[in-house]
């Protein structure tokens, strides 16, 4: 187990607790509020942990239970050499977890962010008759050929994953391009501790290994299913998007649109792909008037 250093639980002062998944491997959760209240599911996504939630969870959890994951591979979570770090394990994790640590009468809602966009959406679809609110902020959870090329560089064949498990090519460089206004020093290391080694670094370089580009890809059909059923989630929902976005720019936000017109949506003109760094009240006040509104 990772235990966090003492400059960093003035950040992120939870508590932590693991479940044990079938797989045998321990997946790292935070578990803030009251048990008994509904329920608020954050789901993070590459190259970042639940830390990225942590001054949500300090808000929501006064009003609501909270959840916040990290992903097998991620965060405090175990990092197996020998995993499968795919789309469809991931959503297999999370309903692991909330199905055994959540009571079946809780409503549920979720926060998703970047690739836990699609995690979110694929667990939601367990769960549409449990569902009360979501919030979407820059992410997808459906197929498309769009993709930053500095990413598309860390896709590549034989030079990919060393160039993000060795030189910290990922979740290094998304402190400074994921965001449009500096990050704290404590911050940024807050974000990196997890991923200080080539072995730590797994997930970092198999999360972009699975985002699917064409149909040979083994993912495909997953996102593509979740894709076709998005029209399933009838709940609540808010599109919360940062404009100076680099990778889930404002043309994945138009495509939310185009699937949930009735969605409440919200652009933040100054804030890049970490959103809650850079607009930390304008988030939080959007996301609290949204659940509890």
């Amino acid at each position: 187990m990772i235990h966090l250093p003492n400059e960093l639980r003035t950040e992120y002062p939870f508590d932590s607790h693991y479940f044990s998944l079938k797989s045998g491997h321990k997946f790292h959760y935070v578990s803030e509020g009251e048990a008994h209240k509904d329920t608020i599911i954050m789901v993070h996504g590459n190259p970042t942990w639940s830390f990225f939630y942590r001054n949500l969870i300090k808000e929501l959890s006064k009003n609501y239970r909270v959840i916040a994951v990290d992903h097998i591979g991620c965060g405090l979570s175990d990092k197996p050499q020998d995993y499968d770090y795919t789309l469809e394990n991931h959503i297999d994790n999370l309903n692991e977890l909330i199905n055994s640590k959540v009571d079946k009468d809780s409503r549920l809602n979720l926060i998703v962010h970047d690739w836990g966009g699609a995690i979110g959406s694929g667990f939601a679809l367990h769960h549409t008759d449990r569902l009360d609110k979501i919030v979407f902020m820059n992410t997808a959870a459906f197929t498309d050929i769009h993709i930053p090329k500095r990413i598309s560089l860390c896709k590549l064949p034989l030079v990919g994953e060393p160039m993000v498990r060795g030189l910290n090519a990922f979740a290094w460089p998304a402190t400074f391009m994921a965001v449009n206004k500096p990050l704290p020093k404590k911050i940024k290391k807050g974000y990196l501790f997890p991923y200080s080694n080539y072995k730590n670094r797994i997930a970092t370089a198999r999360f972009v290994k699975d985002i699917p580009m064409s149909e040979s890809h083994p993912t495909w059909k997953i996102l593509k299913n979740i894709e076709n059923n998005l029209e399933k989630i009838k709940c609540d929902k808010l599109l919360l998007w940062g404009e100076k976005d680099f990778c889930f720019s404002l043309h994945f936000f138009k495509r939310w649109k185009t699937i949930f017109p009735e969605a409440q949506s919200i652009l933040l003109s100054e804030a890049g792909h970490y959103l809650l760094e850079d607009e930390p009240d304008k988030t939080k006040q959007a996301i609290k008037k949204f659940f509890l509104n």
